[in-house]
């Protein structure tokens, strides 16, 4: 079974061209983004165990679900067919999978916004709100301290100055750029934070780093 408007939803952006009401599509791209990350983090805690950030996490993918689930039922929307399952691949590594949950996050504030600019009614107003705030204030500082957490007691840092950091930073502020402007997806961030695990930053510097270039992500977020 696929979705008939696969393209829509995997692009998670509303296309005005299309039959498909926008009302339908605004929610089966929420919902559609909520069941991968579920599935994502299932698939995370059956690899490694019972780890946080993914088991609180997972559950609360699960609140969004049943939050989302009354709306499609309310404006007689079907509920997309659940392909991540057999879909989504878990990284090799438990790190891999925190950079993975930052990227995911991230996207998905960006999602939600996109989607309220098409927002009239109240009720689906709410909940989109909701479900950024709780991606914004809760999944991503999660998944930002388990990054932040393993290189600050995984790696030492020999030989580093202000202005090598700073260079970097610039560097992947490029990549976030890129997400504001619309050209960003999961598969660039992903690799900017690969790019990070080999880069000549380390412990505290490359926290600092990651702190920097996430703050002022989430800053522009704000304004």
């Amino acid at each position: 079974m696929i979705n008939n408007d696969e393209l829509i939803l995997v692009s998670q952006k509303v296309d005005e061209n299309d039959p498909q009401p926008i009302i339908s599509q605004l929610l089966r791209i929420a919902m559609y983004d909520e069941m991968k990350a579920y599935e994502a983090y299932v698939k995370i805690i059956e690899k490694f165990g019972m780890v946080q950030p993914f088991v609180h996490i997972k559950e609360a993918e699960a609140r969004h679900y049943a939050a989302l689930v009354p709306l499609f039922q309310k404006y007689g929307v079907e509920i997309p067919f659940n392909s991540w399952p057999v879909n989504l691949q878990v990284p090799d590594t438990f790190i891999e999978c925190c950079e993975l949950g930052v990227a995911s996050e991230i996207k998905n504030i960006a999602m939600y916004d996109h989607l309220l600019t098409y927002v009239i009614e109240p009720d689906i107003k709410d909940v989109f709100y909701r479900l950024q705030a709780a991606s914004y204030n809760n999944h991503l500082p999660a998944f930002r301290n388990c990054v932040i957490d393993h290189y600050n007691v995984a790696n030492t840092m020999q030989g580093f100055n202000q202005d090598q950091i700073m260079e970097k930073i610039g560097e992947y502020q490029m990549i976030l750029d890129d997400m504001l402007s619309g050209n960003m997806d999961q598969g660039k961030l992903t690799q900017m934070f690969s790019k990070l695990n080999i880069s000549m930053l380390g412990g505290a510097a490359l926290g600092a780093a990651a702190i920097a270039l996430l703050n002022n992500y989430t800053n522009k977020e704000e304004e």
